[in-house]
C-alpha cells in the first residue's frame, strides 16, 4: 500500500513537472514570437520586470518574507551596470555580471540586518534600508542626481555583437530572463526550496527539526536581491539610462503589485503580472496621475475577485502548480 501511494505521488510529482515544462516552453516561444508584432523596447521592459518580479516572488512567495526595499536592488545593479559600461568601458556581459554583484553585496549587508526580524519588523527595516540607499544615490555624484546616468552605451556582446540597435538586444534580454526564470524555477524545485516553504508554513517547526532557518532565509534573500540585479543592470542597458526612479520606495510597492496580482508563490504569476502592470504605465500614460488610481482600483477588484492572483486563480482550476 505505502509503496502505490509513493508510486502515485511520484507520478502525480513527474506530471506537474512535466505540465511546468510546457508551460515554460509556450512563454518562452510566445516572447520568441512576438516582437514581430508588438514593439522589442515594450516586450524587453515587461522582460526586465518580469525577471525582477519573479526574484522578489523567490522571497515572498516561498520564503514568506516580504520586502518593502526590493528596489534599493533593482536601482543599484542599474546605478552598477550604467557607470561600468560607460566610464569603465565594461562590456554589456561584464557590467550585468557587476552589477549582480554589487546587488547581490547589498543583499548580504541588508540581510544580516534584517532577516533576524520577522513579519512587519521584517519589512519596515528593509524599507528604511532602501530610503538611505534611495538618499544615497541622490546625493552621491556619480549617480548624476535627478539626471540620472545617460547615454549609457550598449557596447558589443562579448566584444562581437552589437547590441546598438532593438533587434540585437532583444535576444540577449530574452536569454538572460529565460535563465533567470529557469535557475528560480530550479531553486523552488531543489531541496533547499523545500526547505524554504516549510519555513515559510511554519518556522518553529523548521527550527524543531533542526534547520538554521535565519541561514536558509538569508540566502533566499540574497539570491532574490542578486536575481533583481540582473534585472536591474539588464533594464539599464536596455533603456541606456540608470535614473531615481529604479531606486525609489515606489518601485518596492510596484514590485509587491505585480506578484499579488499575478499570484504570489506561483512560479508563472509574476511574469503575468508584470505583464499586466506595465501595459497598463505603457498604454495609460495619457491620464497621466490617473494611471496610479486606475491600478489600484484594478488592484482592489482582482484581490476580491481573484484572491490567489490571475495565474493562481488558473491554477487552482486546472488543478496543477503553475
Amino acid at each position: 500500500m505505502a509503496t502505490m501511494a509513493g508510486d502515485k505521488l511520484l507520478s502525480a510529482s513527474s506530471g506537474d513537472v512535466r505540465f511546468q515544462r510546457i508551460a515554460f516552453v509556450l512563454m518562452a516561444a510566445l516572447f520568441a514570437i512576438l516582437p514581430l508584432v508588438v514593439y522589442p523596447v515594450f516586450l524587453m521592459k515587461v522582460m526586465c520586470f518580469a525577471l525582477f518580479a519573479c526574484a522578489f516572488n523567490l522571497l515572498i512567495g516561498f520564503g514568506g518574507l516580504l520586502s518593502f526595499g526590493h528596489a534599493m536592488f533593482l536601482g543599484t545593479a542599474g546605478y552598477a551596470a550604467a557607470y561600468s559600461a560607460k566610464v569603465w568601458g565594461f562590456t554589456p556581459e561584464l557590467a550585468i555580471l557587476f552589477a549582480t554583484g554589487c546587488s547581490a553585496l547589498l543583499g548580504v549587508v541588508a540581510g544580516l540586518l534584517a532577516i533576524r526580524r520577522q513579519g512587519i519588523y521584517f519589512a519596515m527595516i528593509t524599507l528604511a534600508l532602501a530610503q538611505m540607499v534611495f538618499f544615497f544615490y541622490l546625493q552621491a555624484r556619480f549617480t548624476g542626481g535627478e539626471d540620472g546616468i545617460q547615454a549609457v552605451p550598449r557596447g558589443k556582446l562579448f566584444g562581437v555583437f552589437d547590441l546598438s540597435s532593438a533587434a540585437g538586444m532583444y535576444p540577449v534580454v530574452l536569454i538572460i530572463f529565460l535563465a533567470g526564470f529557469l535557475l528560480i524555477w530550479r531553486i523552488v524545485n531543489s531541496p533547499f526550496g523545500n526547505v524554504l516553504k516549510a519555513i515559510r508554513e511554519n518556522e518553529a517547526r523548521a527550527i524543531s527539526l533542526g534547520y538554521d532557518t535565519d541561514r536558509y532565509k538569508l540566502m533566499a534573500f540574497v539570491l532574490s536581491a542578486a536575481l533583481a540585479g540582473t534585472a536591474g543592470g539588464t533594464k539599464a542597458l536596455v533603456f541606456q539610462l540608470a535614473s531615481l526612479t529604479d531606486a525609489h520606495w515606489t518601485m518596492s510597492g510596484e514590485v509587491v503589485l505585480m506578484t499579488l496580482l499575478g499570484g504570489m508563490g506561483t512560479l508563472f504569476g509574476p511574469v503575468v503580472g508584470a505583464a499586466i502592470i506595465v501595459t497598463m504605465q505603457n498604454y495609460l500614460a495619457q491620464i497621466g496621475g490617473w494611471v496610479t488610481v486606475t491600478q489600484g482600483a484594478i488592484f482592489v477588484i482582482c484581490v476580491l475577485m481573484f484572491r490567489r492572483g490571475v495565474v493562481g486563480e488558473i491554477a487552482h482550476w486546472l488543478k496543477r502548480p503553475l
